[in-house]
């Protein structure tokens, strides 16, 4: 842990306040290294309970409406429905089927493509046509390089790289306007301060890594088992400076008994400083995975817009989707008891003729033959 790394003060005497802003940053990435654990553990487990409630009720209502798509088909072939009741048996057969020929049922997709007027392949053609045109006009430019029949997703793909490649582009316009101010503005003492601070901070990380890269280097170790162990704690280190983490650097010396344990805590006040400098930068860029991790969870489990990913939302979350699976399959279940019956299935048509327009709108108009 990072506190191990923490400025111990002398004997009956109060730590100084460099010392305390250094333990102080030390907490927080000791904190947030915790936090992003328990992130990971949170999601872990709640895919666990997902698979356990969501997937049976989920295999339950593809298998119910795979009975229901079947049995529309061959509702089809009765001469007693009128050609409303025939459009509208076919229009609900079409939909289902298309429901789970997008998961990959072959056979739904063959049976879709029997009875509607437009195939799959046609409609997500015709969907990939619209996407490319808003994207395009969003973008102001043609997507050139992506091929005409492309499907939805490279369009997609291709439309954020292009946006993402103008949001920089952007940025950087905008970086470099402010570093030119910056060039023509006369630093002042306190920036000075801060330049050479970071200097300072830059410069003991540097130096602390290259201390490591002599002493772990692994050509130069005789003994193939420390050899190893040398190789995974220079690739650990390398990593690390990258990412520029004076905490595990620190903790890759004291692993290898490379430094004092108590060293830190001898180090001069504007060195601890420059020191605490790095570790309010690391403690930042933990922010920014914590929330970006806040962030992927609530997009996988498809949280509210706006909801913090915790056990309390992920908890609301599953009982929400297990409520709404329950009713479909109840829903589903009631509708293939009714159209068993030649009565009960004109009823059913009739009722889904008449559904409110709301409903109507979510229904595919090509679906009608």
């Amino acid at each position: 842990m990072a506190q191990a790394l923490r400025v111990l003060a002398p004997d009956d005497l109060p730590a100084s306040s460099a010392a305390r802003a250094f333990n102080l940053q030390l907490a927080r990435i000791d904190k947030l290294k915790a936090q992003l654990d328990a992130l990971d553990a949170l999601g872990q487990s709640h895919r666990v309970e997902l698979h356990r409630w969501v997937a049976p009720l989920q295999q339950r209502l593809r298998q119910r409406t795979r009975e229901m798509a079947l049995w529309l088909a061959e509702c089809l072939q009765c001469k007693t429905l009128s050609r409303l009741q025939h459009d509208t048996a076919t229009e609900a057969l079409c939909r289902l089927a298309q429901t789970l020929a997008d998961e990959g049922d072959t056979t739904m997709a063959a049976l879709h493509d029997q009875h509607s007027r437009h195939t799959l392949a046609q409609k997500k053609q015709a969907a990939a046509d619209a996407l490319r045109a808003k994207l395009e006009a969003v973008l102001g430019e043609p997507l050139a390089e992506t091929d005409p029949d492309a499907p939805m997703e490279e369009l997609l793909r291709a439309g954020m790289a292009r946006w993402r490649e103008a949001q920089d582009a952007a940025q950087a316009r905008r970086r470099d306007k402010k570093n030119a101010r910056k060039a023509r503005q006369k630093p002042g003492a306190e920036q000075e301060q801060a330049q050479a601070q970071q200097a300072d901070a830059d410069t003991q990380l540097r130096t602390l890594f290259r201390q490591l890269a002599s002493a772990l280097h692994p050509d130069r170790e005789p003994d193939a088992q420390e050899r190893l162990r040398k190789t995974a704690l220079m690739s650990e280190a390398n990593a690390a400076y990258g990412r520029k983490d004076l905490v595990t650097l620190m903790q890759i010396q004291l692993r290898a008994e490379l430094a004092d344990p108590q060293a830190v805590s001898r180090l001069a006040d504007d060195k601890l400083a420059a020191l605490t400098l790095l570790l309010k930068q690391q403690v930042a860029e933990l922010e920014r995975e914590r929330a970006a991790r806040q962030e992927r969870l609530a997009a996988e489990f498809d949280l509210p817009p706006g909801a913090v990913t915790n056990p309390n939302t992920l908890k609301h979350s599953l009982l929400a989707q297990v409520e709404a699976l329950e009713r479909d399959v109840a829903q589903l279940e009631r509708d293939l008891e009714q159209v068993q019956e030649p009565a009960g299935l004109k009823r059913w048509l009739n009722a889904q003729r008449s559904a409110p327009s709301s409903v109507r709108a979510n229904r595919d108009p090509d679906d009608y033959c």
